[in-house]
């Protein structure tokens, strides 16, 4: 027996034409309160908790079995990580011992020589002043090459440092009394921490200066910018490229892509105008800072109370099981991914995926055929793209091998993990200038999430996100097509969103588009980007349609084409009504349940400037008032608050 809508995650007080998020998702939002250790709670964090669950069912038994006493085996790796990460005694008997040799090294350097100090750094210590990694060649999607980008931010994005506003200033003042904390956390005298304040606040004050927006950092046009190293040398003279990269093990640089030239420009040069001292104390806040979560109470408490507390708005900080899990999670990843697959994903769930993304896959393509402001041209271009998907569902078919990194108990937590890092950086440079791996894995199979990655136009679900209410096979199927096919659909609507489309079936940044179809299509596009922007998520705080222009034409996109795929599915015969809900009207209400959450306002204000992803009552109500099918379906009219007149509704896939 299949089921339909749970009632109790509905709130019918509400009318579903006056706000269609709390209609949907109040009973839910009722059920699920915020408690003190988020700041945001929804739906994705509900099956995060129960995989976080799962998985700590596996670790904690992993450490039972006689291959964890046996050095080198992969229960041995976990056990013994999370065994360190669960040790508080230990942790706050050595207190800041474990980073002391880090800090020596950054006093002892010589900071006229950045190129030698630098290359140290970038082995798997740090990222000051700019940060080097290989990836894939947008202009040959085939190989890898170097990338040279910006450098981040202690406070996440550039508007922090330069928009002058009361939050800010509070957020300011709080970041101030943290940087000094830390100074205190390893010694450091009062002047010496208000030194070293004065030192991160101008460097990372002119780094926001000169950082790309958080809009054009979403053009990936903007961020290819493939030079020559004898352009690079010219062109950024006042540092030793060369030596610097020998030291990192790269000796055959010939050419590698400056992700932001001016920034690179600007920071060259700055860091020649800067005091030694200045460099010093900027690179050992960043070493602390970095290192907090992996040191004694103090440590993780200061990074708490102003990260979390402060920027975020969280009460409490997580138990410790969930922190010192963390650690072997995403450092043997898919390790421990392969455990997850065996014990919680059976193959009947991989099997109805690649049924559903073949119903997608064909929906898409029909919407694509009907558009009604794309050339025949174009669309024979995006319906080659879209037959060439790669589609990976659950676990990758080759795992990754972590037998070259080293857990010894006997070491800091801290050792461990920085050692662990200079492998993975020791990896990645190792792939520069050869093929890139198209069945490498972006996100371990235990990950609640997706991907869409456009320089190998694939889609990627992961086993952790195929789990109830987002797939479940005892649901109705218009609560699957509403649930983990608008997922699908979203992810495959990513390789033709405002980024996506500017990549090839190749995967190549190329100009596929008639110019006539690309101003078509960004004019859909300007008109979404009013629609959110006008949309004030607090007091004097608008959304940011620009900045989340991908994520909201992915939304739609998605919507529509599952609907589409899940009309089809029923062969033109229609489905009957489960308890008063039509079929519709049960696709929407799943719909938004994906996106149920309780949210605190300092979550919001930080979401806004730093997550490309609209808040989810937008990704509801925003998204849902473009489509002509949900109108029908509620039977919205003119004067309701979910109406939006026709001719203002945004179509784009």
């Amino acid at each position: 027996m299949t089921h339909g809508v749970n009632i109790e995650n509905l709130d019918t007080t509400v009318s579903p034409k006056e706000d269609f998020f709390l209609y949907a998702c109040g009973g839910w939002k009722e059920k699920h309160p915020l408690t003190a250790e988020y700041s945001r709670f929804g739906m994705f964090d509900l099956l995060r908790e129960n995989a976080r669950e799962q998985l700590k069912d596996l670790i904690v038994n992993l450490s039972l079995h006689d291959d964890a006493k046996t050095v080198g085996t992969v229960a041995q790796k976990v056990s013994d990580l999370y065994a360190m990460g669960l040790d508080e005694e230990r942790l706050n008997r050595e207190g800041a011992t474990p980073l002391l040799p880090i800090i020596d090294r950054i006093a002892n350097a010589d900071a006229s020589k950045m190129d030698e100090l630098l290359a140290w750094q970038h082995s798997g210590i740090g990222g000051s002043f700019f940060g080097t990694g290989v990836g894939t060649d947008a202009m040959n999607s085939d190989m890898n090459i170097l990338h040279i980008g910006e450098v981040g931010l202690g406070l996440g994005d550039r508007d922090f440092y330069l928009e002058k506003n009361e939050r800010n200033e509070e957020i300011l003042t709080a970041y101030r009394k943290y940087v000094m904390r830390l100074m205190e956390l390893i010694g450091y005298d009062e002047a010496a921490q208000e030194r070293v304040w004065n030192a991160v606040i101008k460097l990372e004050t002119e780094f926001a200066r000169h950082k790309m927006t958080r809009e054009d950092r979403r053009d990936p046009r903007k961020r290819c910018n493939i030079m020559t190293i004898e352009e690079i040398r010219k062109k950024f003279p006042d540092f030793n490229w060369d030596s610097y990269f020998n030291l990192l093990g790269l000796e055959e640089v010939d050419k590698a892509n400056i992700v932001n030239p001016a920034f690179t420009e600007f920071i060259t040069s700055y860091m020649k105008t800067l005091a030694p001292q200045e460099i010093k104390d900027y690179m050992t806040f960043e070493s602390v800072n970095d290192a907090t979560g992996l040191l004694s109470d103090d440590f993780i408490n200061a990074s708490f109370d102003f990260y979390d507390r402060v920027m975020s708005g969280k009460e409490e900080l997580e138990p410790r099981w969930k922190r010192a899990m963390r650690i072997p999670n995403s450092m043997l990843g898919e390790a421990v991914g392969k455990l997850y697959v065996e014990k919680y994903f059976p193959e009947e769930n991989k099997e109805y995926m690649m049924k559903l993304v073949k119903n997608l896959t064909k929906s898409l393509g029909k919407h694509i055929e009907e558009l009604p402001w794309m050339s025949d041209e174009t669309k024979a271009k995006a319906l080659d793209k879209l037959s060439t998907f790669t589609v990976k569902i659950g676990y990758p078919d080759k795992w990754k091998d972590y037998s070259a990194i080293h857990i010894d108990p006997a070491k800091s937590y801290l050792e461990n993990v920085l050692e662990a890092s200079k492998w993975y950086v020791k990896d990645n440079y190792s792939k520069m200038n050869k093929p890139v791996d198209k069945e490498e894995w972006h996100m371990t199979p235990q990950t609640v999430n997706a991907y869409y990655n456009p320089t190998t136009n694939e889609i990627c679900f992961p086993a952790a996100i195929l789990q109830p209410p987002y797939f479940d096979p005892k649901a109705d199927d218009a609560l699957n097509y509403g649930a983990i096919g608008v997922v699908i659909g979203h992810e495959m609507t990513h390789g033709f969103d405002d980024s996506g489309r500017q990549f090839d079936k190749n995967g190549n940044l190329a100009e596929w588009w008639t110019d006539e179809d690309s101003k078509r299509f960004k004019a859909l596009a300007d008109k979404l980007v009013e629609q959110f922007d006008a949309i004030e998520v607090l007091p004097g705080v608008h959304a940011n349609g620009r900045f989340t222009l991908g994520e909201n034409i992915a939304d739609q996109g998605g919507l529509r084409v599952a609907l589409t795929a899940y009309l089809d599915s029923n062969h033109d015969e229609p489905a009957a009504d489960i308890d008063g809900f039509s079929p519709l009207q049960r696709f929407y209400i799943s719909y938004a349940g994906v996106w149920a959450e309780n949210i605190r306002d300092e979550e919001i204000q930080l979401r806004t400037k730093t997550d490309p992803h609209s808040l989810g009552s937008l990704r509801t109500n925003a998204t849902i008032r473009n489509i002509d099918e949900f109108h029908e379906a509620f039977g919205i009219e003119p004067g309701d608050s979910m109406w939006r007149e026709k001719d203002e509704r945004v179509v784009i896939w």
